[in-house]
Parts: structure tokens; sequence; C-alpha cells
């Protein structure tokens, strides 16, 4: 496996500060982020100093019940091999729902959902992760999510259900250690029974992130410390195993540059002092390390052109359609009460599922003041209780791009904002922007027009 050593995600608004951060390893960032013909020139310069980087995944949804999309597939292949990657990352978790598999609309949380923990539900993930490392250059690795609620009927527990996906596909494992925190205080599940459980020799790199305590549960926000506990986690599973690499996450409210580093520092010395006693992740038997030559295709090497009679090719073998139907139309009721206010499935806790609903929609607002800053600008305070309240009914119509014109429609068809002036100013942002092209001068004066109307 390759050794990584200590990194830090890379994000635009910190890239001058990862550049100058002492003893950085390796950077991680977000594949959807990064055009495989426009490579950052942060990144490029990183490269060029021998910090490897890797592509990570958020809109996959390996675990959903539909088979991975082709152009996602293909775009993470090319920002690996433009980013000269040794691997990439994904998640286990689901991030869409509805459509043609269960004749419904089709919807996008926005946020990584877990899966449930079954038999069938692995199924599907397996056939999944099988057609992700057929179509990627490089080896595929896998995270484990954090989740505000439980799905009931649950077969299996975390660590189990990591372990069996490594012995069905061989693709690696990313272990976030605050997600397992996450979900010990949301869900009471006990991380050092997932720590026992995980197959160490599969083990790609740790990550390590911030979180904090709102309406009674953990959030898992990448906007705070590393907490103590978290540490904690990073010590136990290091004890266990010594991971090829450990990074840390922060996605939002940045802290100076010699905070960053002081997380790292600790990072580091949590690492060194834990040590691992016995063999390093990656030698746990021979057969093991042998199988995984080619680790992208797991056991049998080569999975377009391994043997056919190898047993885990065969564990991994396409699950029935119907078996998809069933998830998906779980995986639709779900996300239809998180993010278009029907009812609980049956089941679920509804008291967690509003306050995971409220989370999405929170996100979903963050996210669009960052992409339109004029609507919390025109808005002011009143911006993220009137985002939350429009998306908390409303799935996201299909990128953030399109929801915040969704959101401007709203609110004018609403008849708001309630000063006149900045009305006309919203109308005219939502005119220029909701065509498929800029508007030319008579379309111009054809939107002036109106905005005098609509104030």
């Amino acid at each position: 496996m390759t050794e990584l050593g200590t990194g830090i995600g890379w994000r635009p608004e910190i890239a001058e500060a990862v550049e100058r951060l002492p003893g950085v390893d390796w950077v991680e960032v977000v594949a959807e982020n990064v055009c495989a013909d426009h490579v950052p020139a942060s990144l490029l310069r990183l490269r060029e100093r021998g910090v490897t980087v890797v592509p990570h995944g958020v809109s996959l949804g390996l675990g959903g019940a539909g088979r991975p999309d082709e152009a996602r597939l293909a775009r993470l292949a090319a920002t690996a091999t433009a980013l000269g990657a040794p691997l990439v990352t994904e998640h286990i978790a689901f991030v869409r729902a509805g459509g043609p598999l269960t004749a419904s609309p089709a919807m996008e949380a926005g946020h990584l959902l877990p899966v449930p923990r079954t038999r069938e539900a692995l199924d599907v993930l397996c056939e999944n992760v099988r057609i992700a490392q057929e179509a990627l250059p490089v080896p595929l690795a896998l995270e484990n999510v954090a989740a505000l609620f439980s799905w009931p009927g649950d077969e299996l527990t975390e660590g189990r259900f990591l372990a069996e996906l490594v012995d069905r596909t061989g693709v690696r494992l990313l272990i976030d250690v605050a997600n397992l925190h996450t979900n010990r205080l949301n869900r009471g599940d006990d991380p050092a029974e997932a720590l026992a459980a995980l197959p160490v020799e599969a083990l790609a790199y740790v990550h390590v992130a911030g979180g904090v305590e709102r309406d009674g549960v953990w959030h898992d926000t990448h906007a705070h410390p590393v907490p103590p506990q978290v540490l904690d986690l990073l010590s136990e599973l290091v004890s266990r195993a010594a991971p090829p690499g450990v990074l840390l996450e922060r996605d939002d409210d940045f802290p100076p540059e010699d905070e960053l580093a002081a997380e790292l520092a600790a990072i580091r010395e949590r690492v060194a002092a834990a040590g691992t006693p016995g063999r390093p992740a990656g030698t746990r038997r021979e057969v093991t390390a042998t199988a995984r030559r080619d680790p992208r295709h797991g056991p049998a090497g080569d999975a377009r052109h391994g043997p056919a009679e190898d047993p885990r090719r065969k564990a991994a073998a396409a699950a029935p359609e119907r078996v998809r139907e069933r998830l998906g139309l779980a995986q639709a009721a779900l996300l239809s009460a998180l993010v278009a206010g029907t009812p609980a499935p049956e089941g679920f806790d509804g008291a967690r599922l509003r306050l995971q609903g409220r989370a999405l929609a929170r996100k979903r607002a963050g996210i669009v003041a960052k992409l339109a800053p004029e609507l919390p600008e025109l808005l002011g305070e009143d911006y993220r209780e009137a985002f939350v309240a429009y998306a908390r009914a409303r799935p996201m119509p299909g990128g953030y791009r399109q929801d915040a014109l969704a959101f401007a429609r709203h609110l004018l068809d609403a008849g708001r904002p309630g000063d006149g002036r900045a009305r006309r100013r919203l109308y005219l942002w939502w005119a220029e922007r909701s065509g498929p092209r800029p508007p030319g001068r008579a379309a111009r004066l054809v939107h002036a027009a109106r905005a005098a109307l609509v104030g």
C-alpha cells in the first residue's frame, strides 16, 4: 500500500496556508471541485514538490440502489489521472434516490446518508463497488460515514459490515475516526468493536476532524477543532495497525495557520505515541498480500480477466433487480421524509429524521450562500431561516446552482423581499442567470422593465 504520512484536506480557502505548513506529506482534494483539464495552480505546485494528491469523491453514491453513473465514474477516473493519484476515495453512503428504478421523482440529498446494514444492501454495495473498480485506473478506498439516525432492522454491526465488504470486493478502507465518534454519540455504536472487526490489511488511510454538539446530537461539521475523544480513537486505531496515512479535514470556519499546524502536530504526536505492536497494516497474512497485488480488483487480481471460479467474485455477483428495487423504495421513502417533508417511514425515529432534515437544509443554505453570495446580501439576517423554510419541503432541483435559482423564484413568487428595491435587484439577479446563456441587450431591457413592475 502507498505510504502517505501526515496530510491535510486541500481547500481553495486555505491553499496558500497548506503550501506553507511544515511537514505536509500529502493532501486530499474534493474530486468534484477539480477539473481534470484545469488543475488549480496550488495543487500543481504541491505535486512538483513531491506532495501526493488524492481525490476524494462525494457524489457517486455507491450505497444507493442504482448502479454508479458512468459519467461520474469517468470524471473521477480522469481526475485521478490528472493528479497522478495513487488511489481515489469515496463513501459508503447514498446521496440520491427515486427515479426510474422506483417510478418516482429523482431526489438529491446534497449529503452523505447511511445505508442499511443488511445483507441485501451489502449485495448491492458490493456490485456497485465492483463496477467502480472496473472503471477506475487506481485503487479505490471507501469511507465510513457519520449519521444522526439508524436504519431499523440492521443485521450487521458497522465493523462486520465493513469486514464483509472488504472480503467480498478487496476494496480498501478509509476509516474516519471522527465519524466513529459521531456514531457513538448519536446511535450508540461501539467504536472499539468496529475497530476490532476491521481487516487492518485493507486500511488505506485515516480521517481526523472536528464537530460540535447541537440540538442534542453531535454534528460532524469539519468546521471545529478536533476534540480529544477523536484523537483518543486515533490512538486506539494506531495501536492496532499502523495506518499508511492520517489526514486532517477542515471544510469551513478555517482557523489561523498556526492552529492548523498545531492540530497536525497533535495528530503526529498521537501516531508516534501509540506505536503499533506486531505487523503494520497490509501484512496480515501472505495469501492476502499476494492476492491483492492489483489492489483495484481485490483477491482475483484484475477482475476483468481473473478466474471466473474465484469464490469472492461469485460472492460479489450482480444483485437481483428485485433487491435493488426494494432498497430503492426504502431509500426513496427515507429521502422524501428528509427533503420533502413526507411522513417518516415506519421504524425510524421521527425526531431524529426532523433533525437530519433540518441539518440537510442548513447545509444547502451554506453552500448556496457561497455560490450565490448576492442572496444572503439581499436578505441579510433573514437569509438562512428563509432558505431552510424553503428547503424543508422542497428537494434540491438538481445542482446547487439550480437550487439558488429556485429559491430566488420562490421568494419572488411570495412577494419577497419586502423592500421593493431589494425585490427588483433579486428579480434581475434571477433573470440574468435563469436562462441557458447570458441575456442579450434586448433581453436585458425586457428584464429591466419587468423589474420595475416587480418592485
